[in-house]
C-alpha cells in the first residue's frame, strides 16, 4: 500500500463490509488510489466519509453511489438463540471475530466488536441472524467514532487470513481449498439439524423416579 493508499485507508470506517465492491477496506483504498475506483462507494462512510476522500484525493464530492448502497444508522447483528444450530458459518464470515461460540452450540454476537458489515446474515442456513439499529437518526461518521474504527482495523488485522472470502481462497493451492457449494453445505447443515432434533422428539420421556 502507497502512502496515498494508507491516508484514504485512515479516513475509511474500516468496517470491512465489502459493500464498497472490494474485499476490505485496505483494498478499496488502494483502488481509490490508484484511480480504479471512485470516492463515492462507502455507504458506512456516508457523505462526510466523501467529503474526507475528496480533501484526500484531490477530486471533487459527488453524491453516495447508490449501486452500492445508501447511508443510514449503523447496526448491530443478533443472533436469536433458540434458532441457531451452531453451524460456525457466521464465525467464518464475520472479519472482526465479533461472534463467539462452538460447533453445534448457540452463538452470540460480542457488541463491542461488530461493526454492522451484514456479512453474516447471508450465510446463515436457517436465517436467525437479524440487524438491530444501534444509532437512530445518526449515519456515516455521526454513528461512528475514530476509536470505533481503528478497534475494528485491529481485530481484522488479527482475524487476517482466516476470514472465509474469494479472494483468499483463490490464493490457496487448488488441493488445499477442497471447495464445496454454498448451498450445499447450507443444506447438509439444516438436514442435519432437522435431524437431530427428530431424534429428540421420538426418544422416550424419562421416566420419573
Amino acid at each position: 500500500m502507497n502512502g496515498l493508499a494508507a491516508r484514504i485507508n485512515n479516513a475509511l470506517p474500516q468496517t470491512q463490509c465489502t459493500r464498497c465492491g472490494y474485499p476490505d477496506c485496505a483494498g478499496y483504498a488502494q483502488a481509490v488510489a490508484d484511480e480504479e475506483a471512485g470516492i463515492n462507494q462507502c455507504p458506512p462512510g456516508g457523505a462526510q466519509g466523501i467529503e474526507r476522500l475528496a480533501l484526500i484525493t484531490g477530486r471533487p464530492a459527488l453524491p453516495l453511489n447508490p449501486e452500492f448502497g445508501t447511508e443510514g444508522p449503523r447496526a448491530m447483528a443478533v443472533i436469536d438463540e433458540a434458532w441457531c444450530i451452531g453451524c460456525t458459518l457466521c464465525l467464518d464470515a464475520c472479519p472482526t471475530d465479533a461472534i463467539v461460540g462452538i460447533n453445534k452450540r448457540m452463538h452470540t454476537v460480542i457488541e463491542a466488536h461488530c461493526t454492522g458489515c451484514e456479512l453474516c446474515i447471508p450465510v446463515c442456513p436457517v436465517d436467525c441472524i437479524s440487524l438491530e439499529v444501534e444509532t437512530p437518526g445518526l449515519s456515516g461518521w455521526q454513528a461512528w467514532s475514530a476509536e470505533q474504527a481503528d478497534h475494528a482495523r485491529h481485530r481484522y488485522e488479527v482475524h487476517g487470513k482466516h476470514r472465509n472470502t474469494d479472494t483468499r481462497l483463490a490464493e490457496q493451492p487448488a488441493a488445499a481449498q477442497a471447495p464445496q457449494d454454498a448451498s450445499e453445505r447450507k443444506r447438509s447443515i439444516v438436514e442435519a439439524a432437522l435431524a437431530r432434533a427428530r431424534a429428540a422428539s421420538q426418544r422416550p420421556p424419562t421416566p420419573k423416579p
